[in-house]
């Protein structure tokens, strides 16, 4: 080789160089290697001249490197000729090597043979730079499932997830389109459950092909990865044999799926396939990913039904423990309000119930049982029960003591669960309606006057359930025609905002004061709207909370 401008032989400067260099003549002939090659790929340099250069190519790559070379040789025009491309090149044993190749011409000088040109090719080894790619891929992979599962985390239940999940997965991991398939209710095939698509994409063919189309394990994609238990790719749709719905995929341009199963350990809750209208590798690190976050979905999902199973469970239960409405009383308009407490808290322990007695009076109750849960439930469910059973029999104090006998009868060896109650019979008068009313342990109802001022009503007893020999004082007044008695557990005074500070008896009585007309509805209604603006923004958990009015029209 000829020497460099500065005195040095170019082949000294080139063996210097921790890159390979490969010189080959216009014929495809290696006219010069460097000793770096044998790092590289394990050769020796002085073996390798006068070989075509196909010797350093796995033989896949030979047929297309000739045709190319080929090309070049006439038009002097290649395509990998002054770029930077990741190829793989033959090491001496037989294996496989991923290099970083970049190709440039030296032209001949004029006169000579077109053999004469030289290709220069500087190999770099591309193993750190791969590892570094995969690497990212595989933390960009990674960060976009826990943002899913993050997503996820928000839904309120697992239906709610479940149409969440595409959206989010295809954003997240930037797929075009995206098909979720869920076993049907025999668990025997796979049914299309939805489809999503990115702004501005469509997949009109393949939703219509959808529609009609059902998967047997072990057929199609999605069949595939059922079977499988493990992602499946499918980078070419066009030729790819396990793709039943290729003309829909044709019609609607999709090149490259991936379709993942969501379990929950043995079970199978949903298919996922992921499409792009470009061809695009798939490599094994996404795959492995998605195999992974498929599981980890499944378990989340799975716990989110249950949940949802618990929470269908709960509220029917919580709806057994309450009227199913308000009945009629003559003369009188009845409202009510519930509400659940804090997120711990899948059945609450408060009570209220209207019915009438065969006397022509009505008995009014609400309860607030200590606690919250089944156990608390079964607590509710006595106290209701008992005094129904109980009401016509005597008074409101009479009632009471029925369900504390009836609570002390049931309590077993866990904790104590206490029960606080008003209870209130109501008669018509002349002069509008007589109430008699009995306080065990419970707030004071409020009675508004039909002037517009409001008090506390009645005498505080002990609370239910704790003193077999307790008794229970009454008292009777009137509610004249324009009166409203207002009803109601703790939950309401004792709501906190997020400085702690509870809404108070106070704030109760002038809501119930200022209440414009002071009508039964209009009165739960503002009572609900103020405790929920002292709720609001909070960070402490609230308590259920039940409140009851009647009022007397004019």
């Amino acid at each position: 080789m000829p020497e460099s401008t500065s005195g040095v032989p170019a082949a000294t400067l080139l063996a210097a160089l921790p890159d390979t260099v490969v010189v080959a003549g216009g014929d495809g002939r290696i006219a010069y290697v460097s000793p770096a090659v044998t790092v590289l790929l394990g050769h020796d340099p002085a073996a390798l001249v006068g070989r075509p250069l196909q010797v350093l190519m796995p033989e896949r790559l030979r047929s297309g490197h000739n045709d190319g070379f080929s090309r070049y040789r006439a038009t002097g025009v290649g395509k990998l000729v002054g770029a930077t491309t990741q190829l793989p090149a033959l090491h001496a044993a037989g294996h496989e090597v991923a290099v970083d190749l970049t190709l440039s011409r030296l032209t001949p000088t004029e006169g000579a043979s077109p053999d004469d040109a030289l290709v220069v090719a500087v190999l770099r080894d591309a193993s750190t730079t791969i590892l570094l790619e995969r690497q990212f891929a595989v933390s960009r992979y990674l960060a976009a499932t826990l943002r899913v599962t993050a997503a996820l985390t928000e839904a309120r239940d697992a239906d709610v997830a479940f149409r969440q999940l595409l959206p989010t997965l295809c954003t997240e991991l930037d797929w075009d389109a995206a098909q979720l398939w869920q076993p049907d209710g025999d668990g025997g095939r796979l049914v299309h459950a939805g489809t999503w698509t990115a702004p501005g994409a469509a997949v009109p063919a393949l939703e219509s092909d959808a529609a009609r189309r059902s998967f047997r394990r072990g057929e199609g994609l999605p069949g595939q990865a059922w079977l499988r238990r493990a992602p499946v790719v499918a980078e070419d749709l066009a030729s790819d044999d396990q793709l039943i719905r290729g003309r829909a995929a044709r019609e609607d341009g999709l090149r490259t799926a991936v379709v993942f199963p969501v379990l929950s350990g043995g079970s199978l809750l949903a298919v996922c396939e992921l499409f792009s209208t470009a061809h695009r590798p798939v490599p094994d690190e996404l795959v492995e990913v998605l195999a992974h976050a498929g599981r980890q979905i499944g378990q989340f999902l799975a716990r989110l039904r249950a949940e949802s199973v618990v929470r269908e469970l709960a509220d029917t239960l919580q709806r057994s423990l309450l009227p199913s409405h308000l009945p009629t009383i003559p003369g009188v308009r009845l409202a009510a309000t519930y509400r659940a407490g804090g997120e711990a808290a899948l059945v609450g322990g408060d009570t209220y119930d209207v019915m009438p007695l065969p006397d022509g009076r009505w008995m009014v109750l609400i309860a607030d049982v200590c606690g919250t849960g089944a156990e608390a439930a079964a607590v509710t469910a006595v106290t209701r029960h008992t005094a129904r059973a109980a009401a016509a029999a005597g008074g409101a104090a009479d009632i009471l003591a029925a369900v504390n006998t009836a609570l002390l009868h049931e309590q077993g060896g866990g904790p104590l669960r206490f029960v606080t109650a008003c209870c209130l019979l109501l008669e018509p008068v002349a002069e509008g309606h007589r109430a008699t009313l009995g306080v065990a342990g419970h707030p004071l109802p409020l009675l508004r006057s039909p002037g517009g001022g409001a008090h506390p009503v009645g005498r505080a007893g002990r609370p239910l359930g704790i003193d077999p020999d307790v008794a229970f004082p009454e008292e009777e007044f009137l509610l004249p025609p324009g009166a409203t008695l207002v009803l109601y557990t703790d939950g309401v005074t004792e709501a906190r905002d997020d400085s702690g500070a509870q809404f108070g008896e106070d704030e109760l009585l002038r809501v119930v004061a200022e209440t414009p007309t002071g009508e039964a509805q209009e009165t739960v209604t503002a009572v609900s709207a103020a405790v929920e603006r002292q709720l609001a923004g909070s960070r402490h958990e609230h308590d259920d909370l039940a409140v009851l009015a009647l009022s007397v029209p004019r």
